[in-house]
């Protein structure tokens, strides 16, 4: 079994070292030795059972183990590419003829299709779908439930929010971030912050690219994500309710100025338009 550390000791890190227990449930592989703080105020608690170690130690402390950082985790670039690894839930489907590159974490159930190229410090959460021949470059994040069609190049240090869909043969352009459930139909320029169904640019990212991670600043776009997705389908129910029942809906109801009503609901009857009189 190889030494593995953990850098982190935020909740991403405690889900990796259930990612740890679960591989080793399959095939003992890791000898998790415990958890790494880039701040002294945690050096010395306990998470998940196991140690937190200071950063500046780590190395000359366990001179031949591995390390896999949390997405969090800043200066990624910095550490050494031969102390690094990559952990893959064994619920997840990787195809042959895929190839992952170092300190990605794939969450349980995803599927990363034939021909795809991950590149270094991917962090994909669960049920998200990769899909043949794509090209993921470094530093991506990829939320919950999220497909990547086929064929699609998502450029450097993009985060694509939850339940969000790329069509296939388009191209994220870097540092970008896709608003969850969103529907991206077109490549994306650099830089953007894409949100609704079909995507929309809401704004172009000023930040420097250390803060596309920025949970504060995703967060903040899966909920702008979320209104515009609901403002459509409000206004596309609304639109199939006047087609199929050729009424206009309670919301912009009129009446005439003896009280009756001009068009639409009252007491539970429809009215029709055509008509001026309950449907029956």
């Amino acid at each position: 079994m190889r030494e593995l550390l953990i850098l982190g000791t935020g909740p991403h890190a405690l889900e990796i070292a259930d990612i740890v227990d679960r591989i080793n449930c399959v095939q003992e592989t890791w000898d998790l030795r415990g958890f790494v703080s880039q701040t002294e105020d945690k050096v010395g608690e306990e998470r998940h059972g196991l140690p937190v170690f200071g950063s500046s130690s780590m190395w000359d402390s366990f001179p031949d183990a591995l390390v896999i950082p949390e997405p969090e985790w800043s200066l990624k670039e910095d550490l050494p590419r031969h102390r690094l690894t990559s952990l893959v839930d064994p619920s997840s489907f990787v195809a042959t003829s895929a190839r992952i590159g170092l300190g990605c974490v794939i969450y349980p159930q995803c599927f990363v299709g034939a021909a795809a190229r991950v590149g270094d410090f991917l962090f994909c959460l669960a049920g998200s779908v990769i899909n043949h021949e794509d090209v993921i470059d470094d530093g991506v994040t990829i939320t919950s439930a999220v497909t990547v069609a086929g064929n699609v190049h998502v450029e450097a240090d993009c985060y694509l929010g939850q339940s969000c869909t790329i069509r296939e043969m388009t191209r994220i352009g870097r540092g970008s971030l896709i608003g969850m459930g969103s529907v991206v139909l077109a490549d994306v320029a650099p830089n953007s912050i894409m949100i609704g169904n079909p995507a929309r640019k809401l704004g172009t990212r000023q930040t420097g690219l250390a803060d596309v991670r920025s949970l504060k600043t995703a967060r903040w776009v899966v909920r702008k994500g979320a209104r515009a997705t609901r403002r459509k389908v409000r206004k596309a129910a609304a639109g199939l309710f006047r087609r199929i029942f050729r009424v206009v809906p309670p919301a912009v109801q009129t009446r005439r100025p003896s009280g009756e009503p001009s068009s639409v609901v009252e007491d539970g009857a429809l009215w029709r338009i055509s008509q001026g009189r309950p449907s029956t």
